[in-house]
């Protein structure tokens, strides 16, 4: 173990937890939402992951020359990445070859050393661990999920609410996604421990997944640790056959409930977002947005209370990730119509669903008639477009919603 006289840099900042006027009105409480969107790689990860490898970086020393390797084409490798640049590491990233050149051409433009192959994650991972790592006494292995480090980096979620809540007289409950579970033990080792799993004040935390991406409501249902068979949801980051084994144990504590909805619901989800606050989210974020317009917060976390008790309750959603163009990392023009044309050329080309909301897509739809004359917005059509023609048309139109 290293000696060190200082601290690596932080890899995370605080974000703001702001109340949704709009959410807030849909769902007939007060909803908050933690924005880990601002976070430097986009996504929460960069909390988690972050604090992964700053604390590798301190148990080897800081005068070591630290690899990071991390098996991820997704918002975990671009945390990876994103943290090796603040700690001035370099980075390997492995990644399935279907992986989109788009996503591939991110990781290297943030300086990332990519390896495609594999035909999934865990060919991928694999070589990683048997052919990069083990031959690198450097080495360091990033998981995505399940690692204590990870967990912890994600707790300081609660300590940075616990205060942005106390002026709105704190709050009743926390909502998010679960795909691997590192989030979710986050979120339950920050409320442990600022108290808020013994006390009288009580948090309640909803976990949510799509169908088809449930492996922690499946294994609730079945009583035990379980994998299921492949993830069939379009919420692919919520894609973990098998959450981490202190994500089932935290499950059964008496303030957790899991509860699943269907692909359909979060991507409409992630329409009414877009709408009313302009902010573009992918449907793993959806999946927790839509308990706000479906009235799933009062019918399953509150069903006892009257619309006027509930109303008083203060909800905290965490808006973990962005799609489209990521902040902080543009993509000019040319690089994503290379990549587009590249994949369209590859017989089984990765394609991304989206929700298209454009009136000059739309401007055939018959429209129903309205007794005030009010314009009625086209209805959003579901589908799949290639990931680079989803950045295209997000940069022209604004109006498409990856999900």
């Amino acid at each position: 173990m290293g000696s060190n006289t200082s601290p690596p840099p932080k890899t995370w900042v605080e974000t703001p937890c702001i109340r949704s006027a709009a959410l807030s009105r849909a769902a007939g409480c007060n909803i908050y939402l933690k924005l880990e969107t601002l976070q430097p790689s986009s996504s929460f990860k960069s909390r988690g992951i972050g604090n992964m490898m700053s604390t590798a970086l301190l148990y080897h020393g800081l005068s070591k020359p630290i690899h990071f390797y991390c098996s991820s084409g997704g918002n975990a490798g671009l945390a990876c990445v994103t943290a090796a640049n603040t700690l001035q590491r370099p980075a390997t990233i492995v990644v399935p070859l279907l992986t989109s050149e788009l996503m591939v051409e991110k990781l290297k433009l943030l300086g990332a050393d990519v390896v495609q192959i594999g035909q999934h994650w865990l060919e991928a991972d694999t070589y990683l661990r048997e052919e990069l790592l083990a031959k690198d006494e450097d080495g360091v292995y990033v998981p995505p999920f399940d690692h204590e480090d990870v967990w912890e980096g994600n707790a300081s979620m609660i300590g940075e609410i616990e205060v942005q809540m106390r002026e709105e007289g704190g709050y009743e409950a926390v909502v998010c996604s679960v795909g691997g579970g590192g989030m979710f033990c986050g979120i339950m080792q920050g409320l442990e421990r600022n108290g808020r799993l013994e006390s009288t004040e009580k948090v309640k935390v909803l976990a949510m997944e799509t169908i088809g991406a449930d492996s922690l409501n499946t294994s609730i249902r079945n009583g035990e640790l379980t994998r299921i068979p492949a993830i069939t949801s379009i919420a692919t980051s919520l894609g973990a056959t098998q959450v981490a084994q202190r994500a089932w144990e935290w499950s059964q504590r008496e303030e957790v409930t899991s509860y699943t909805l269907t692909d359909a619901e979060a991507a409409m989800a992630c329409v009414h977002f877009a709408d009313d606050e302009r902010i573009i989210v992918e449907s793993a974020c959806g999946a927790s947005i839509a308990t706000a317009y479906n009235g799933t917060l009062h019918s399953v976390l509150f069903p006892h209370l009257s619309d006027d008790e509930f109303a008083r309750k203060n909800v905290v959603i965490i808006e973990r990730l962005p799609r489209g163009r990521e902040r902080g990392q543009e993509v000019p023009p040319e690089k994503c119509e290379g990549a587009d044309s590249k994949v369209d050329e590859e017989e089984g080309a990765q394609k991304a669903p989206f929700i298209m909301h454009n009136e000059t897509k739309h401007k055939h739809q018959e429209k129903p008639e309205c007794d005030d004359d009010t314009a009625v917005p086209p209805k959003p059509m579901i589908g799949t477009m290639h990931e680079g023609e989803v950045e295209r048309q997000l940069g022209e139109f604004g109006k498409v919603v990856q999900i």
